[in-house]
């Protein structure tokens, strides 16, 4: 099984508790196509129970292309990219020799006749995602995966306020072995400011850790802490976030193909000593629709239901009511389409 990020030790948990309750908006549509070329592109809008609305287009392209081009130079190209290729260590790398480079590889084959072939091919892992919301804020994102290093993958997010004119550099590394999972988040212009963490496992069982840092201020900024085991049916987690201020306790249990069921407590040390508690149930009705529920100590419960109507089109519908104020209006309705194509 393989180890996940520190910000997912608990996903099974926060998944079941969190994902797929629409009353969190009045309505939300989204709209899903991926074009030939590997572009997926996504349209999403929301309308909040405060009236406001929001919405954002992105395009992501993946690389996924292997071979895509071939090219038949003369023997003497050949031959004078040969010579360079021994006088200039960077250019070995892009001949052939197994070394980091950019996703961009170059081979030499002989035919059967003599006649010399260079094939020029992208090495997969390149993505490119490009988001423009209704807040006018331009986002940029690229990534490289398993090209610097196997199990490495690295992101560049560059950001734009065309009103403001404010921008940000982001970086982001992401390293996954079979036993180790580790990543570093710079945020090059505010700051600088890092933030790290790291997860290890044996055998289901996880110990990770995380910590933020400001380079300006020479200062831990924050860290916390957390353990965990995974198993495919179950899955338990203690947290401690917050400068180990936080703490919360999370399980997890798959208890056949149709029941999922899962519980979160929370205790804030700093606020005092009443312990929050969640728990949430799925069901699948069928295999195009299931139901959710969960309710909290404060007696806040949500319900939601989703069903595929037809291939590419999913409707999700929630409510959450206030059980200990069922006479005031502080009950919530929601609903969600997606289109995919």
């Amino acid at each position: 099984m393989s180890i996940p990020a520190f910000a997912d030790i608990s996903k099974s948990a926060n998944d079941l508790l969190n994902k797929d309750f629409y009353h969190l908006s009045a309505g939300t549509i989204e709209v899903k196509s991926n074009t030939p070329n590997n572009v997926a592109f996504k349209v999403t809008g929301k309308s909040s129970h405060e009236k406001a609305t929001s919405g954002a287009i992105e395009g992501k392209y993946t690389d996924k292309s292997l071979g895509n081009s071939t090219t038949i130079f003369p023997s003497q190209t050949i031959k004078s990219h040969t010579k360079r290729r021994q006088a200039s260590s960077l250019t070995v790398s892009l001949w052939g020799i197994k070394a980091p480079t950019w996703p961009l590889d170059f081979s030499i084959f002989l035919s059967q006749h003599g006649s010399q072939l260079l094939m020029l091919y992208r090495r997969a892992g390149l993505t490119l995602t490009q988001t423009w919301n209704t807040a006018n804020a331009l986002d940029t994102k690229v990534e490289l995966a398993d090209t610097l290093a196997k199990g490495l993958k690295a992101e560049s997010i560059f950001s734009f306020l065309p009103a403001t004119q404010n921008k940000g550099v982001k970086l982001n590394l992401t390293f996954k072995q079979s036993a180790f999972h580790g990543r570093a988040f710079f945020d090059l212009l505010k700051g600088p400011t890092a933030n790290v963490d790291a997860v290890i496992g044996h055998e289901g069982f996880l110990a990770g850790a995380s910590a933020g840092y400001d380079v300006q201020k020479a200062a831990v900024t924050g860290y916390s802490a957390a353990v965990g085991y995974i198993a495919p049916q179950y899955s338990a987690a203690i947290t401690a976030t917050d400068n180990l201020s936080v703490f919360a306790a999370s399980y997890y249990h798959k208890v056949n193909s149709q029941v999922e069921a899962g519980a979160k407590a929370t205790w804030n040390s700093k606020s005092g000593s009443a312990v929050g508690l969640e728990v949430a149930s799925k069901y699948r009705l069928d295999p195009v629709s299931f139901a959710k529920a969960k309710i909290n100590d404060r007696g806040v419960a949500a319900v939601s239901y989703n069903v595929l109507l037809r291939p590419g089109v999913t409707l999700g519908l929630g409510a959450s009511f206030d059980t200990q104020k069922l006479e005031q209006a502080t009950h919530k309705v929601g609903a969600s389409f997606t289109f995919e194509s």
